[in-house]
């Protein structure tokens, strides 16, 4: 599947190349926010704070100061890590509603300080270089910038779940107390899984500004980015590695073929397909693959017995 997705640019025209690379960072937007909401079980519904900050920072740092791509880039990712690192600490020692709350306070916090700092453009907004080069170089460079962090960010989930770390996450969402009575150093834990979903959260946020060459605060740090990562999260199946990626391309997919069917209403639609899903997939499509797997391996032991 990676080669196939590495090789298909060249065969595919520029309209899929820009529904791809979306794709692509929805999915990992995805695989960040699973990293707490997966793993940690802390319903972080404002984390699009950090795709935001992603995006401004690479913004200033390119026009301000004349910094090229990649080196704002990686400072975007130090910033939103560092952001969430700082704030972890005091934030995740709340729980339940009271985290998620507080996670979609500091998201409209950080937009209202971007709305009226002069460094940012304001409500007006900050325009980027243009990437050089013709359309065609520019879809591919920013397809394979995505692809790459899709990559990266599914590496980094199976790290994370085969370390010491995810375990110590799971424990948390099992049992905050009885992890904590055994050793674990809670709150650093979710620190730190708070923190890499932020940096990359925060890449994404950096490619994107400059794939698009315009940002204002409205769309950059608008609510219904982490709420959509948040239903990928749960379609594809939580504290799974790739269930985000999964949830992320049928979401997405699924929304690029309502909106082609039903222009008016592609929303509404597309809402009560999610709720259906929801309702009749607690555990994502990761989870009922499960279930068939199973069965089916039940079957097979069952007929070779006879």
């Amino acid at each position: 599947m990676v080669v196939i997705l590495a090789l298909l640019p060249f065969y595919i025209r520029g309209y899929w190349i820009r529904v791809l690379t979306t794709l692509f960072m929805s999915a990992v937007l995805a695989e960040a926010l699973n990293l707490v909401v997966g793993y940690a079980g802390y319903a972080a519904f404002g984390n699009g704070v950090f795709f935001g900050i992603g995006a401004y920072t690479t913004a200033v740092l390119m026009t301000r100061l004349g910094w090229s791509f990649f080196p704002a880039m990686a400072a975007s990712c130090f910033l939103a890590a560092a952001l969430a690192f700082i704030l972890g600490w005091p934030v995740l020692r709340l729980r339940g509603h009271y985290f998620a709350i507080a996670t979609i306070g500091i998201n409209m916090a950080v937009m209202e300080i971007v709305t009226y700092i002069g460094i940012t453009g304001g409500g007006k907004g900050i325009s980027l270089p243009i990437y050089p080069g013709n359309i065609v170089k520019q879809g591919l460079f920013f397809y394979y910038c995505m692809f790459i962090l899709l990559i990266l960010s599914v590496a980094i989930t199976y790290w994370v779940a085969n370390s010491r770390l995810g375990y110590g996450l799971r424990a948390i969402k099992t049992e905050p107390e009885a992890a904590e009575v055994m050793g674990v150093n809670t709150t650093l834990y979710k620190v730190l899984a708070w923190s890499i979903s932020a940096a990359l959260t925060g890449v994404a946020g950096s490619i994107n500004a400059y794939w698009l060459t315009f940002l204002e605060p409205l769309f950059v740090f608008d609510i219904m980015i982490s709420v959509e990562a948040f239903v990928m999260v749960l379609l594809g199946g939580p504290a799974t590695i790739f269930g985000p990626v999964i949830g992320a391309f049928f979401l997405k997919l699924l929304s690029e073929l309502i909106w082609s069917q039903f222009t008016l209403i592609h929303m509404g639609v597309l809402g009560l397909i999610i709720v259906i899903i929801t309702l009749f997939l607690p555990s994502g499509i990761m989870g009922l693959w499960r279930q068939i797997t199973l069965r089916w391996s039940k079957v097979r032991t069952t007929a070779a017995n006879q």
